[in-house]
């Protein structure tokens, strides 16, 4: 019986989800964009006004994991997503057969190592557990942050698609755990260290400027190739709904905002 309303329940919730995003299809007035809570929903919030002088009403279709929301823009459920990097997008792409392209990036969420059951660097000891996200692109690019900390060394050659397979070297024999990177924020207190994606870690109560113990830099390789951007089904490229999203998503009301807004956890990109 538990497990029959357990169904009934997911079945409405996803209904519910869903049935906004059907708009898309029939409604040329309105633009459906899914995008996680934090930032890209609060973002999104800023430009209702922009859109309506452009005469466009926004939904927003939140979402809690980085599959759902490109897989209803593939099947045409949305008219755009925000809530990814161009890297994650493409490795989606190959994966899932998928034909989603990058329209524009809007900001950049630098990842951070934050302290756990260990203080620093310096205390982390032999042996010591670290979290990152087990998500391709994004535990590459944890694996890169601790190597740029000096704790790991990577195969020369293994970039974007480093796993840790591919730690040729540990000093300090780190126990690397990889968990869904939604449930890092609340791992905290049972590892020395987790690195933790930036719209994560806003959402668990966290400032990269304040709580971080290291974190990407704002002029590396990382801000250029992990920047936020909006993404749309291929073909949807240049549609009058997607032109005006870009505009108002690059405004300077979008800027302000993001500035006043995240500390330091969240950077523009235009």
């Amino acid at each position: 019986m538990k497990k029959t309303l357990a169904l009934v329940l997911a079945a409405l919730v996803a209904l519910a989800l869903f049935a906004g995003c059907s708009k898309s299809k029939t409604d040329p007035h309105t633009i459906v964009v899914g995008a996680s809570v934090t930032p890209h929903a609060e973002i999104l919030e800023q430009v209702r006004d922009l859109l309506k002088a452009k005469g466009f009403e926004l939904e927003i279709v939140e979402f809690t994991d980085y599959v759902m929301p490109n897989t209803a823009l593939e099947d045409g459920d949305l008219d755009a997503n925000f809530f990814q990097h161009k890297p994650y997008l493409d490795d989606f792409n190959a994966n899932n057969g998928t034909h989603i392209v990058s329209v524009a990036a809007i900001h950049y969420e630098p990842f951070g190592i934050y302290p756990g059951k260990t203080a620093s660097l310096e205390e982390l000891a032999d042996g010591a557990q670290i979290a990152i996200p087990n998500d391709g692109t994004n535990e590459a690019r944890a694996l890169l942050l601790l190597e740029a900390q000096g704790l790991i060394k990577l195969r020369e050659d293994a970039g974007m698609t480093a796993t840790k397979i591919d730690i040729v070297e540990n000093p300090k024999n780190l126990d690397i755990i990889e968990i869904e990177a939604a449930q890092l924020p609340r791992s905290l207190q049972d590892v020395d260290l987790a690195v933790i994606n930036g719209n994560y870690a806003i959402q668990g109560g966290l400032s990269v400027g304040k709580d971080a113990i290291a974190a990407e830099d704002k002029d590396s390789l990382a801000a250029e190739t992990y920047a936020n951007i909006i993404a749309v089904k291929e073909g949807n490229e240049n549609t009058e709904k997607t032109k005006a999203l870009i505009e108002v998503l690059q405004s300077e009301t979008v800027r302000s905002f993001i500035e006043a807004t995240y500390d330091g956890a969240v950077i523009p990109k235009f």
